[in-house]
């Protein structure tokens, strides 16, 4: 159970901190004290040294990819304040609160990164008695492509079947959702909750088949004084990003967690609906399931 965040932009190169300022970086930094798992980002930025170098080695690509990864908490890793300083024209953020009692374990930590592509999820794929997929031997999994996601979890297992089905030629956007359909045959009620980049576009679900709060995340919130943010644990809320001149220039998607105000421009994601969003234009549109 994990907080998600994740931008795109019209091309140009935002830090996270040009995008929701210095104040909202910190309260979402600050939510680390309870989703305390580790972290990560993944970073989309064009190669300061320009694409299709030749320096003696490969090309330099026309994307650079900016992936990092940690078992410690944002809250204590010096290394957050630079990856929120670094300008990305597409970014994902993840705050990692482990479900299931999966093993804290880098391969666990996401995103996850495989074939252009990163992922972050926040749920927990289990049954109604607790048993988390991982243990589902029935289920049918590529297994090659989990491998390639380089993890052991539920959250990996969910972004194997979103390869699967870029393999087999649907967008990024119809991947996700053939991914949630499969999944619910088995886990109806599990959360699904996710956020997807690649070098042109993000896509982000949220498509929850419970609406309330797990006791055990209430709990914790209420352990560390941070009820307020337990009612709307499960929403996931967007908002353009305005340039200086005030003109839209793409669109950042959060979960709950830190200060969302409808007069900040924030708006409800509504379940079982997509975003999906060029970080080549900063251009987006909402779909449902």
């Amino acid at each position: 159970m994990c907080r998600l965040l994740g931008y795109a932009t019209n091309g140009i190169n935002l830090s996270l901190k040009d995008i929701i300022g210095e104040t909202d970086v910190a309260q979402f930094r600050s939510v680390s004290r309870i989703h305390n798992d580790g972290w990560g980002a993944s970073l989309l930025s064009q190669p300061p040294e320009g694409a299709h170098r030749r320096d003696g080695g490969a090309p330099t690509p026309e994307t650079a990819s900016n992936v990092y990864r940690s078992t410690v908490a944002a809250h204590f890793d010096p290394t957050f304040d630079t990856m929120v300083d670094c300008g990305a024209r597409g970014g994902l953020y993840h705050l990692r609160l482990a479900s299931s009692n999966l093993p804290l374990i880098l391969e666990n930590q996401q995103p996850f990164f495989a074939n252009g592509l990163s992922f972050i999820h926040n749920g927990d794929i289990s049954d109604d008695e607790g048993r988390n997929i991982v243990d589902n031997r029935d289920f049918d999994i590529a297994e090659d492509l989990l491998l390639e996601t380089g993890g052991k979890s539920d959250s990996a297992i969910f972004f194997s079947v979103v390869l699967q089905h870029v393999a087999q030629g649907l967008t990024l956007a119809q991947s996700v959702a053939q991914a949630v359909a499969d999944l619910r045959i088995f886990y109806p009620k599990s959360s699904y909750n996710c956020m997807v980049q690649s070098a042109d576009e993000l896509v982000c679900l949220r498509a929850s088949g419970r609406t309330d709060t797990p006791p055990r995340i209430a709990d914790i919130y209420e352990r560390y004084d941070q009820s307020d943010y337990v009612a709307d644990y499960r929403v996931i809320r967007y908002r353009n990003i305005r340039d200086e001149a005030d003109g839209a220039s793409g669109v950042v998607v959060a979960s709950s967690g830190f200060e969302q105000h409808s007069e900040d421009g924030w708006q409800e994601l509504h379940n079982d609906q997509m975003l999906v969003a060029s970080n080549q234009t900063g251009e987006y549109s909402l779909r449902e399931l």
